[in-house]
């Protein structure tokens, strides 16, 4: 069987030392759209490195690495095709603000293995710690079709849900470029679907389509800009599912439902020497979906979260 379930949550945490620098974060943030207008103060805190903020979803391409649905097929146990492969969804988790330059150990390994009947579903977690301990916890959701069936555990609902009862409180939309697919690419996602037309159309689409983790980042940032003027460290979670495709030029629609959570009890890293201390604090919540204007407001990002303070 191409997915043997058991060896693959038997398996170690493989680890790999990541590094980053500015410059990497500045390449990220123009990749997801960030830096328009050129002199707006609001974008330069993007793209200038003398007052550089680090978005969160930044981590997910920390240390130019594959991303974590590449890191999925690769484990011991997993043997797919490709092109059998959906990124279902991401999940990440701030212990600290990300650092404008780092360098860190990242250790991943499949959490999960669930059995859909006519696919697959793998859970890859990675968790990223530096001198100072833990910096963030990346999780993938990884769909393959045609692997299911021996019998396993189904997990959780892979279907998303409705958009919250009511209007929101917040709409934005954001222009995408045409080349926003080639910019994203050189902060490691390389795969040809999202910039050869021939290997597009090979794998069913009418062009290259945009990084899901492109779509997932400009979500974040029109979010923290709207509602956290900018305030990147105020991130403390943030998750979504997959839900269609977009091609760079097109428009996102970003409609935003908030609510507050008292009374939310929280992990606090603290210095290594000492153990993990608990706080309750008030945590704030962000409902959003994401969908493409042009094609009649068609979803691209559903079951979307941010948690902030």
């Amino acid at each position: 069987m191409p997915v043997d379930a058991a060896e693959a949550l038997a398996a170690a945490p493989r680890v790999r030392e990541i590094a980053w620098e500015r410059k990497d974060v500045q390449l990220y943030h123009l990749g997801i759209g960030a830096g328009l207008p050129a002199t707006d103060p609001r974008e330069l805190r993007y793209t200038l490195e003398s007052r550089l903020h680090v978005l969160p979803s930044f981590a997910t391409v920390a240390g130019a690495g594959a991303p974590g649905v590449i890191g999925a097929l690769s484990a011991p146990g997993v043997d797919v095709d490709l092109a059998h492969v959906l990124h279902g969804g991401q999940r990440l988790r701030l212990h600290r603000p990300v650092p404008p330059r780092g360098r860190a150990s990242a250790a991943s390994r499949v959490v999960a293995v669930y059995d859909k009947g006519t696919a697959a579903v793998l859970v890859l977690r990675t968790e990223v710690t530096d001198a100072d301990g833990p910096l963030w916890t990346d999780e993938a959701e990884v769909f393959v079709r045609g692997e299911g069936g021996w019998g396993g555990e189904r997990g959780p609902s892979g279907r998303p849900s409705p958009p919250p009862a009511g209007p929101p409180d917040h709409v934005v939309e954001r222009a995408l470029r045409e080349d926003q697919a080639l910019l994203y690419r050189l902060s490691g996602d390389a795969n040809p679907l999202h910039a050869d037309p021939d290997f597009a159309a090979r794998a069913g689409f009418e062009r290259p389509v945009l990084h899901g983790l492109c779509t997932y980042g400009a979500a974040l940032k029109a979010v923290v800009d709207t509602l956290l003027d900018g305030e990147v460290t105020r991130v403390r979670e943030y998750r979504t599912k997959f839900a269609g495709v977009v091609y760079p030029g097109e428009t996102l629609r970003v409609r935003m439902w908030s609510r507050v959570r008292t009374g939310e009890v929280r992990e606090v890293p603290e210095m290594r020497e000492m153990r993990e201390m608990r706080e309750v604090r008030e945590m704030r919540e962000v409902r959003a979906a994401v969908s493409v204007v042009e094609r009649g407001d068609a979803s691209v990002l559903a079951d979307t979260v941010v948690r902030y303070t």
